[in-house]
């Protein structure tokens, strides 16, 4: 389970009210997000690549960065 904190915001993975789901798709590729940022000026969705090569610089000003990329790791 991923979590990270910004400001007094924390997201849990396994919050259902968050959750991504196949439909969302990674603004940078169009490949399945895993990703969601929350920036001041509204939302940006990412997959496990474009998350992570974008990270270090979305993070200092992100409200809110939800990880689900342990889910690419469960097995079925």
């Amino acid at each position: 389970m991923s979590q990270f904190t910004a400001g007094h915001h924390a997201v849990d993975e396994l919050d259902s009210r968050h959750q991504l789901t196949a439909a969302d798709r990674c603004d940078s590729c169009g490949a399945q997000a895993y990703i969601r940022v929350t920036m001041q000026s509204g939302e940006l969705l990412f997959c496990a690549h474009h998350g992570a090569k974008f990270k270090e610089k979305l993070s200092p000003t992100a409200l809110e960065w939800h990880d689900e990329t342990s889910r690419l790791f469960e097995s079925n």
